[in-house]
């Protein structure tokens, strides 16, 4: 159980960790593809694997998760594309209530991500996740990713929050460990980003499958 009288602040990430990981994983491996080679000519599973090399070449930087610059380098208006299947924008189990129990007990909620503001803007609009909690910031606001130490920095001058008094929430391990390293003192991971995946063994953090079970009213 976490000690919630030690934490001040939350941090939240947003895809894998409130919102199901499946809208982007469906978009990235099977969406863009079967579109890419329509658009542009190609056969779907070679679309698919040339894709995959491409986008794998960018992991961890803040390419990995811009809209524009998938845009350009793809010529296929990236934004448009996921428009077509916000349907599948869901949030995880128990994230609302997770959410009003953090206001009620007077802790400051603040979503961290690396989507872009295109890819959030979508996402806030079939959600109003941006009702629940007291701020958004986005990683490309700062030019830096979150697995970047830089971005801790510039995140507190401009979020201001004491590290050992925070929490952060999030389903990739590689930002949890730069957050550790800067001395965040409550880190969580997701059990289960995508819920159409299984659940993953991740023995560096504690996990989370149900919010309900760290909510600051849990029992």
């Amino acid at each position: 159980m976490l000690d919630w009288n030690a934490i001040d602040t939350v941090l939240l990430d947003m895809d894998g960790t409130l919102l199901d990981l499946h809208f982007d994983s469906y978009f990235w491996l099977e969406h863009l593809p079967r579109r890419f080679a329509a658009i542009h000519g190609v056969e779907p599973e070679l679309a698919r694997q040339q894709l995959l090399e491409r986008i794998m070449k960018e992991q961890g930087s803040l390419n990995w998760y811009c809209v524009d610059f998938w845009s350009d380098e793809l010529a296929v208006d990236i934004a448009a594309l996921k428009a077509e299947i916000a349907d599948k924008v869901a949030f995880r189990p128990h994230v609302q209530e997770f959410l009003r129990d953090l206001r009620g007990a007077g802790k400051r909620a603040v979503i961290v991500t690396n989507a872009h503001r295109k890819s959030l803007d979508l996402k806030l609009a079939r959600t109003g996740l941006d009702g629940y909690v007291d701020r958004i910031i986005c990683s490309h606001d700062y030019g830096l990713p979150k697995e970047d130490p830089a971005f801790w920095d510039q995140l507190r001058a401009d979020e201001p929050f004491e590290p050992a008094r925070t929490l952060l929430i999030d389903d990739s391990l590689p930002v949890l460990r730069s957050a550790e390293r800067y001395g965040i003192g409550y880190l969580r991971s997701i059990a289960q980003p995508d819920s159409q995946q299984p659940p993953r063994d991740d023995s560096d953090f504690v996990g989370i499958q149900h919010f309900r079970d760290h909510s600051p009213t849990a029992r």
